[in-house]
């Protein structure tokens, strides 16, 4: 059973209206996938705000809520924490809630505008020919040792990232490479991830709005 306030770690608190002794289910920043005894969180997206469907999700099940505003209606029974950035925060909750599987990892992450994919594939080959468990986590799949699953964006969402780390760790995968787009730097989703090391390519005009940002 995992308690509320075991995964609020660097997690960037600003007030939290309710308990945080309270056992909850999983993470779930999709307000339709929300069930019971779920933790929402209210991510600000470029097409929707999770932020307006807060009462969805506590309608669903969830009995916690994580926002950077605090609702006007507060639900008696459901704990909402307040945070700077739910992005950041998504990132360290899901690290808390999955163990923080890259500390038991060599993370290596390969940035930049072009070669990425093809970085990491290569690094996965060599290190996999060399004898090693390894992990990858690239645009075209995932792969958990030899075990290969889809791969739907170039830096998954931080509970996805997570997830397959954490999966690695459990049969034993010691280097794990993965592609860091500057879309998933903006978004935080490694926010809560411990590098070993990293790789740049190159960058071209393609991605320059997107490293103001992360530079």
């Amino acid at each position: 059973m995992i308690i509320l306030k075991d995964i609020l770690y660097k997690v960037g608190i600003e007030a939290v209206k309710g308990s945080t002794e309270i056992p909850i289910s999983k993470i779930e920043f999709d307000s339709r996938k929300v069930l019971e005894n779920d933790v929402f969180v209210a991510i600000r997206g470029t097409v929707s705000d999770g932020h307006d469907f807060i009462e969805k999700a506590i309608h669903l099940g969830a009995v916690a809520v994580v926002c950077d505003v605090l609702p006007e209606v507060i639900v008696a029974g459901v704990t909402y924490i307040q945070v700077k950035d739910t992005n950041a925060a998504l990132a360290f909750l899901a690290a808390n809630y999955y163990g923080n599987p890259s500390q038991s990892l060599k993370l290596v992450g390969i940035t930049g505008t072009n070669g990425k994919t093809t970085i990491a594939s290569l690094l996965y080959q060599l290190f996999q020919k060399a004898g090693y468990k390894v992990g990858l986590l690239s645009t075209v799949k995932i792969m958990v040792d030899d075990t290969e699953y889809k791969a739907t964006h170039t830096t998954p969402d931080s509970l996805t990232i997570n997830y397959y780390l954490a999966e690695m760790c459990e049969v034993g995968v010691e280097y794990c490479f993965m592609e860091v787009s500057s879309h998933g730097i903006h978004q935080k989703r490694t926010e809560a991830l411990h590098f070993e090391g990293g790789v740049f390519t190159n960058l071209s005009h393609d991605h320059l709005e997107d490293r103001k940002s992360v530079v």
